[in-house]
């Protein structure tokens, strides 16, 4: 809460009245849309710019599925402040990002926004005393200024500012999305090419084309199946071991991204559990982490050379029971998506594209993983079960009228 006035024997509280806020910064999307928060804004009064990342919560920790409702929580936000000048009376802007890329750290988001609430007028104060301001905190001045500064320029012309930011020519494909089924698939053929070989990458992409042919001839106008497919098949099948981690390491562009985001005399330093070198925590049973130095980059360049020992008798790494888990996985799903097709229905399709999908909640590495999988395998288990035995799960509700 702030209070601005001519005097300070004009202001009578610290804290701001119910529907009394003139502003509100939102640097953060959750806290913005607290009860709290909400209760001191006024349609017609309150105008706000909030920063539309969401910060992760603790609660992602035990639930990897939680899904956060930004497009209902900006609504809030809209509905609570209403309109200003023929226009809805609050802006949002990704500050996060645009800090992160134009400043190395999104730490910068909250003065960014609030240079952002001041050049749309929402701050009474001038830019010299809020300069003198962050001069007097003593605390990186230069970078909140010039954060300040971005702000101001981002509510003047937020489109030269997210250009300037990430240019279109600098954000790496692999992470534009796909427009198609066809794309994904081509894309990641491209990739298990590279993790693998292209008669692995081939493997992927028959049984694609073989969903994809029985989801044209059997439910025209449908895709939701061969996108599962597309998209899970490959998770299995690309699934990240010792090979892969080294493979990522040196044949991308770590380095140049890392070079990018750092400047000065920096090293590398990896946490590492890897199965052969690895004590185990005498508590929790689980491999121990250990440091590697920067030599470690040397060692994933010459490691991802061996790629092709994979899944043989000669790859050491392959023994362990979470990689035997994980090439069953690939098995057992190739066989699954046999009986889907096998016995798919415009009845069951829905069920055929859950089971499909089923991958997408096995994540993680260890211990980790292995419980993902467990939980995993007993829905899948359920649902195949609903599949081909539809009676099943379905009881008719039988309702009992009870004397008063």
């Amino acid at each position: 809460h702030v209070r601005i006035a001519q005097k300070a024997e004009d202001i009578h509280a610290v804290r701001i009245a119910a529907g009394e806020a003139n502003a509100v910064l939102g640097c953060d999307m959750i806290v913005s849309t607290s009860d709290e928060a909400i209760a001191k804004m006024q349609a017609g009064k309150t105008r706000g710019v909030v920063n539309s990342d969401v910060a992760t919560t603790s609660e992602f920790t035990k639930d990897p599925d939680l899904h956060i409702p930004v497009t209902e929580m900006q609504g809030v936000l809209r509905e609570a402040m209403g309109d200003y000048a023929g226009k809805s009376a609050v802006e949002f802007v990704d500050a996060s990002a645009l800090t992160s890329a134009l400043m190395g750290d999104a730490i910068f988001t909250n003065p960014f926004v609030m240079g952002y609430a001041w050049q749309k007028g929402m701050i009474p104060l001038s830019n010299a005393s809020i300069m003198r301001a962050i001069e007097l905190n003593g605390q990186a001045v230069d970078k909140n200024k010039r954060a300040f500064d971005w702000g101001r320029r981002a509510a003047v012309d937020l489109n030269s500012v997210q250009k300037m930011a990430i240019p279109p020519e600098a954000k790496p494909e692999s992470q534009r999305l796909s427009q198609s089924i066809e794309e994904m698939v081509e894309r990641r053929k491209k990739h298990l090419t590279s993790y693998q070989n292209a008669a692995y990458a081939e493997r992927y992409a028959a049984l694609v084309a073989k969903v994809q042919k029985l989801e044209a001839d059997k439910f025209p106008g449908k895709k939701a199946l061969s996108a599962a497919v597309a998209r899970y098949y490959f998770k299995l099948l690309a699934y990240k071991d010792e090979y892969e981690v080294a493979r990522l390491y040196a044949d991308s562009d770590f380095v140049k991204r890392v070079a990018e985001q750092f400047e000065g005399d920096y090293k590398f330093t990896f946490h590492l559990a890897p199965p052969i070198m690895s004590d185990l925590d005498p508590v929790t049973g689980e491999a121990r982490k250990k440091v590697f130095g920067p030599w470690m980059m040397s060692a994933f360049g010459l490691l991802a050379k061996f790629k092709g020992l994979r899944g043989t008798a000669f790859d050491i790494f392959g023994y362990s029971d979470e990689r035997k888990m994980e090439r069953q996985l690939i098995a057992d799903y190739e066989k699954t998506i046999a009986e889907l097709l096998a016995k798919g229905s415009a009845d069951n399709y829905d069920l055929a594209v859950d089971i499909a999908s089923i991958p997408e909640h096995i994540r993680g590495y260890g211990h980790v993983k292995h419980q993902h999988f467990v939980e995993a395998s007993s829905r899948e288990a359920e649902l195949l079960e609903r599949f081909h035995n539809p009676v099943v799960g379905t009881r008719k509700e039988i309702r009992v009228k009870v004397a008063a």
